[in-house]
């Protein structure tokens, strides 16, 4: 692992932990296996599938962040990872594996040192299509609180354009 990479993200990050090893980690070998580098535009999209420490280590290593659109939240719950190449149409995901028991710091050592990423990792290709490029939207004015609000989050709910803070959830319970 390369030593500058893991403290640039211990410093975005606020401490180090093995969570954030996980982010890092994965990062590392997708850039590996897309031939791919740090993305300044959306050249890069990773999907998170968590919204734990390991995003950190992602934004900082692939250069992906939501306020670029580059890094999508599909919060699964999982330690999984995927990353697309734009140009290429290329695509991997990585999804954590059962580690063995480990103290703390055994734990991240492990995950930014152990050579062989196959005993981390389990390298897939995502069961979705790349997502479409970030788009700017007109904002509307919520007619209950009147804030701006992007058009597409914008409900109409008794002849009244509502935004989702101001809309009733309908569910049904489900």
């Amino acid at each position: 692992m390369d030593k500058n990479l893991w403290e640039k993200s211990v410093a975005f990050h606020g401490h180090h932990c093995p969570g954030l090893a996980i982010g890092v980690r994965a990062s590392v070998e997708a850039l590996k296996a897309l031939a791919i580098d740090f993305s300044r535009d959306e050249e890069v999209v990773c999907v998170v599938e968590n919204d734990a420490c390991g995003v950190d280590g992602v934004q900082v290593i692939t250069g992906c962040s939501v306020g670029k659109g580059n890094l999508i939240f599909r919060n699964r719950g999982k330690q999984a990872f995927s990353f697309f190449n734009r140009k290429t149409g290329k695509s991997i995901r990585l999804v954590l594996k059962d580690l063995p028991d480990m103290e703390r710091d055994e734990k991240e050592a492990y995950l930014l040192n152990e050579p062989d990423a196959h005993k981390i990792f389990d390298f897939k290709t995502p069961s979705y299509q790349l997502p479409e490029t970030a788009r700017i939207f007109q904002s509307v004015i919520c007619e209950v609180c009147g804030e701006k609000t992007a058009e597409p989050m914008i409900r109409l709910e008794n002849g009244k354009k509502c935004c989702l803070d101001c809309a009733t959830p309908y569910t049904r319970g489900f």
